[in-house]
């Protein structure tokens, strides 16, 4: 009798293993397309934010081949990347079921209104995502595009709805002196043009942690009366965050318009953080984290955020991604970015995660 070897042996258990674990996720997704006992999604009845990812073959939501407004640096299955496994997973929060992406009844019920993104790339992920969900529902629609730094705006004609990315990493301003790029903690000269938005979501903290003028964006940071070549970046953030508040809080009617934050987009280059001690990035990574827990420890800036955000009068509501972007380390461009050489593990594919958070979005914002 043959004797199979301890090799072989290994092989053959880490075989049956997958299997499981492939059986295991179709059998979870056959019971979320099948249960009626989750209830519908509300801000009052659901937290959206804390669940795990699901395969669904019925998604992605769109086909990045027919959308035109993805810059390359998102624009993966363009670029080379091979698998497509990522795109399958739809996020389902513990208590709830979140409504599917409806982009003509979020036309609809945005008609005449504009809405804007303010931030930096990871916003510009976000609204790039929602162009393509909209243009998905209405491909034969009208649209008009004006691209231009810092303000770019697309308009679906047919509803009169304009939906504006508007690049101010910071929120807070750099302003050129004579002694060279400062960022100012203190000051938001850009409100009067937010305010023209009927729905505002915000985010920053991506650039508060790059170094080097030519990458930071500024020679100097001024807190207050000071002038300094650098200080604490979390200190920095938290003070630049408050200025915005500042502004919500004296500027903002909330009456007439709705504010949101985008909450931390994750980074995935160390592999401990998601139990594969040793690998330093996201590159080759295909599937989600299973389950509902990120081993890697909290950020600091979440806490940043949400204490600032306290400190608001106005309702501002939180998209607090951090937790569900985090389970997704196999969604990022990583080696298949065309705007970005080496590998991205900061921004996020498209089709992929965005459209999530705009499903998130969609879903407050309805309920």
């Amino acid at each position: 009798m043959q004797v199979k070897s301890p090799l072989s042996f290994a092989k053959l258990i880490i075989l049956i293993a997958s299997l499981l674990t492939y059986l295991s996720v179709q059998s979870e997704t056959a019971l979320l397309n099948t249960s009626g006992g989750q209830s519908k999604a509300s801000s009052s009845s659901c937290d959206f934010f804390h669940g795990s990812w699901v395969y669904d073959d019925s998604y992605p939501l769109h086909d990045s081949a027919n959308c035109p407004f993805i810059d390359p640096e998102f624009d993966c299955q363009k670029y080379g990347r091979p698998d497509k496994l990522y795109l399958k997973y739809r996020w389902r929060p513990t208590t709830c079921e979140l409504p599917r992406f409806d982009g003509k009844d979020f036309l609809t019920r945005w008609r005449g209104k504009k809405i804007m993104f303010v931030g930096d790339s990871i916003s510009s992920n976000q609204w790039q995502s929602l162009l393509c969900l909209l243009h998905a529902a209405v491909p034969g629609s009208k649209i008009s595009t004006n691209k231009r730094d810092p303000l770019s705006t697309v308009t679906f004609e047919e509803y009169t709805v304009s939906v504006m990315y508007y690049r101010k990493p910071y929120l807070v301003d750099v302003v050129t002196e004579s002694i060279g790029h400062i960022l100012k903690l203190d000051s938001v000269s850009s409100g009067s043009i937010w305010l023209s938005a009927d729905l505002l979501i915000f985010n920053t903290w991506h650039w508060w942690i790059h170094n080097g003028a030519a990458s930071q964006g500024w020679d100097y940071i001024q807190d207050g009366d000071k002038i300094l070549r650098d200080m604490n970046r979390l200190e920095a953030f938290y003070k630049g965050l408050t200025t915005w508040a500042k502004w919500v809080d004296s500027s903002v009617d909330v009456n007439t318009k709705r504010v949101f934050f985008q909450g931390i987009s994750p980074t995935h280059y160390q592999g401990l953080d998601w139990g594969e001690p040793g690998v330093k990035d996201c590159g080759r990574q295909t599937q989600p984290v299973i389950g509902s827990t990120y081993l890697g420890s909290s950020l600091p800036e979440q806490g940043v955020v949400k204490n600032v955000l306290n400190t608001i009068g106005k309702q501002v509501y939180l998209l607090d991604i951090t937790l569900l972007s985090q389970l997704r380390k196999d969604a990022h461009p990583s080696a298949y970015s065309g705007g970005h050489p080496g590998m991205d593990c900061s921004h996020w594919c498209i089709a992929g995660l965005p459209d999530t958070w705009n499903t998130i979005l969609y879903a407050a914002l309805i309920s």
